[in-house]
């Protein structure tokens, strides 16, 4: 007998709501299909979501713990693995201290509600400098950036996607990525209703990606000198009297000092550097200044060069002197179900980085984290402060980050390693103990990070559409059970202890600040109306009630609950986005800080590399629909097709260099082959090479992955090239050679 049952997906930034049909006779998930009557997607769907049953129901995931014993893995119970742990863990704590302990996570952490409200309890009860994730190959810079300027890390200004006239797209591809750091159910369909309301729509990447394709204009840089062509609209909008902050301007601080960095960055500087004509550059200024409304958007082909903090800054620099942030149709703030209400504007404390150093290269730690290319050498180094152990939760270095090789043969030689996740993968593979959570069906699902970026107002939740198997623990009931480990409680006392110390610690906070919603009440009163749920639920609930939609715990009769969330299966619509630059305003100075000290003395190093000469080939990489880096590889459905792990390169470049079928990658950290694709999709001097691949190890248990297991970009990378003020490891525009493989 099969039923419907509603689930968020949980494989990508979009979150789109789906139907889900379940054999509960056999207690899997049978089809997926979109949610028409769900309030943010509206039934759309992309081949992920579709593959819902048979990611949910992969026969290589993990369904009970492993622990090491005589050099192998074993499958065990659940109270001897976290006893493993247990031992593992305090034994290096007690001889090393918890700062010798290392924390990896990856990007499916922003996924899960464990993710985000557990990996923090694990962090702060190691009291470890330690911590590495997958944002130092990804978003740092714009967490740098926003901090910088706003005073928040988390301060994300996303594009008003359904109200925007003109909309500028930068080193991002959202027709396949779905969207990132804007979260956005159908961004392709958003793209359509722009044009057909007579927007318009520039894409700005060196590949003719598929929303290149769409675009009303693509402009095709060269790799890395993104931050140079923007400086140069921000130089044409002061140098032809452009720059207008409309709103704003009694919010913003530095606009001279931005006007005196740009002198330097005329288009017809930079043009030859970029590889786009001064004319193009100029005209893109002024079409922004003159559009009614306009957005610039850019993800990782600004933020994983060498100058992504200084290119996330440009961004929002523009945004902001063509009077775009923070208006209907521009660039706003989301406002998250579960983010504070609002509080009477003031002065914040500022974003700082640097606060510590890594041990080995000295590397300035950014919101918290150091930067994951930086790992091995604390692992492998000796001396004091030498990392012993690992806990990686739901990430895959090896292949996620620069050189995997040296990382793989560090873990190996660590002390002790943990992993908490679903798959024995070129990573947990080295592990000691792996403890693997429950599939996503027998999990319940609220997007605490995400929906912080989303382009409307929402909240949504979906409780688990299977049953726990009998003794199996949840993720947050895993995680929650290291922290226990680490307070020095122990694996077995009770979870809910973890989450109850977390809520006594927010009210007593919350109820001591005279600006909150539930000031100077008793902790006692608030916490007895949490549901009588599993611990996140009373997290979850205790959150909504304080967030800027809640009811204040009673105070505001029609505000949100969980129960409220709950009765409301499809979600609950807030509306668009809203003005709220003051509520989000952290700085010292209560303004928007357009030059703040740090980017400003970085601006040199970009100003010098304008003379520099450009390298014969360089390399990008590349998304695909059916992927999310390297986690979805092992998915008959997803395999297959166009999603293969081939260099792309224009067919030019490859009659030129004589390359045929395969050719010979060589980077600063490597070489590899690969088979060819040609493609005039790509500029000349640029190849591109798909991330996440290289499923080619031994000692892993991912068949669909093994069978194709094409190679790891990464490898080509040494990890020494940075952007420096947030450590993300530059992962786009890597000088390459380029050669053909003999067939002889």
């Amino acid at each position: 007998m099969t039923r419907s049952a509603l689930r968020i997906c949980p494989f990508c930034e979009a979150t789109c709501g789906l139907t889900l049909e379940i054999d509960d006779e056999a207690a899997r998930v049978t089809a997926a299909r979109g949610d028409r009557d769900d309030v943010f997607s509206a039934g759309f769907i992309c081949p992920k979501g579709a593959s819902f049953g048979e990611l949910d129901g992969d026969p290589d995931r993990l369904t009970g713990p492993l622990v090491r014993r005589d050099g192998e893995l074993v499958e065990v119970s659940w109270d001897e693995a976290f006893e493993a742990a247990a031992r593992g863990l305090s034994a290096v704590v007690a001889e090393s201290g918890g700062e010798s302990v290392a924390v990896y996570f990856g990007n499916p952490n922003a996924h899960t509600i464990a993710g985000s409200l557990y990996v923090p309890l694990i962090v702060r009860g190691l009291g470890t400098h330690q911590v590495y994730s997958a944002s130092t190959l990804d978003q740092m810079p714009k967490h740098v950036s926003l901090g910088f300027m706003f005073g928040s890390p988390v301060a994300f200004t996303v594009p008003d996607l359904d109200r925007t006239d003109y909309l500028v797209v930068i080193g991002a591809n959202p027709l396949v990525s779905n969207g990132s750091l804007a979260t956005a159910a159908d961004f392709g369909g958003k793209l359509k209703a722009l044009r057909k309301r007579g927007g318009r729509l520039v894409v700005i990447d060196p590949a003719r990606t598929r929303t290149a394709a769409m675009a009303d204009r693509h402009l095709a840089p060269r790799p890395g000198t993104d931050a140079a062509l923007l400086f140069a609209v921000v130089h044409t909008l002061f140098d032809e009297g452009l720059v207008d902050l409309g709103d704003v301007a009694e919010h913003v601080a530095g606009v001279d000092d931005v006007r005196a960095l740009a002198t330097d960055f005329a288009p017809e500087v930079v043009a030859a550097r970029c590889g786009v004509s001064a004319e193009d550059i100029r005209i893109l200024a002024r079409e922004i200044a003159a559009a009614p409304t306009a957005a610039v958007y850019g993800r990782m082909g600004t933020s994983t060069v060498e100058f992504g903090t200084v290119g996330s800054w440009l961004v929002d620099v523009i945004n902001v002197l063509t009077g775009n942030l923070d208006r209907p149709g521009g660039a706003m703030f989301a406002q998250s179900p579960v983010g504070p209400a609002a509080r009477p504007p003031k002065p914040g404390k500022g974003f700082r980085t640097g606060r510590w150093h890594s041990r080995v290269s000295g590397h300035p730690e950014a919101l918290s984290e150091l930067p994951a290319a930086a790992l091995p050498e604390e692992i492998d180094t000796e001396g004091d402060g030498q990392v012993k152990a690992v806990i990686t939760i739901a990430g895959n270095p090896v292949l996620s980050a620069p050189d995997g090789d040296r990382l793989s043969r560090a873990l190996e030689g660590v002390g002790f390693m943990l992993s908490i996740d679903p798959y024995l993968n070129e990573t947990t593979r080295h592990a000691d103990v792996i403890l693997p959570p429950p599939p996503p069906s027998r999990s319940a699902h609220f997007d605490v990070a995400l929906s912080n970026l989303s382009v409307r107002n929402n909240a949504r939740y979906s409780l688990p559409v299977l049953p726990l198997d009998a003794g199996r623990p949840d993720e947050p009931e895993i995680l929650a059970r290291i922290a226990l480990i680490l307070y020095g409680l122990g694996p077995f006392t009770d979870p809910a202890l973890v989450d109850e110390q977390v809520i006594a610690a927010t009210l007593t906070k919350e109820t001591a600040d005279p600006d909150s919603p539930v000031a100077g009440r008793a902790v006692d009163e608030l916490t007895a109306m949490l549901p009588q749920e599993r611990g996140y639920e009373r997290r979850l609930d205790m959150m909504l009630r304080l967030g800027p939609y809640g009811d204040a715990f009673g105070a505001k009769p029609d505000g949100l609950t969980l129960n409220r969330l709950k009765d409301a299966p499809h979600g609950i619509d807030f509306g668009p986005l809203r003005p709220r630059l003051t509520e989000v305003l952290r700085t010292p100075s209560g303004k928007v800080e357009l030059a703040p000290e740090p980017i400003v003395a970085d601006v040199a190093r970009l100003r010098a590399s304008l003379d520099r000469d450009a390298d014969d080939f360089v390399l990008i990489g590349r998304r695909h629909l059916r992927s999310n880096n390297s986690w979805m590889h092992n998915v008959p459905a997803l395999a297959g097709g166009t999603n293969r792990c081939t260099l792309q390169i224009h067919p030019d470049d490859a009659s030129a260099l004589g390359v045929t079928d395969r050719a010979r990658i060589k980077g600063p950290g490597g070489e590899l082959e690969a088979p060819v694709e040609l493609t005039g999709d790509i500029r000349r001097g640029v190849v591109s090479l798909p991330h996440g691949w290289g499923h080619d190890r031994a000692g892993t248990r991912q068949t669909v992955a093994e069978g194709q297991p094409g190679v790891n970009v990464n490898q080509l990378n040494d990890g020494s090239s940075l952007d420096p003020l947030s450590g993300t490891a530059v992962l786009n525009g890597i000088p390459v050679q380029i050669s053909p493989v003999s067939t002889i």
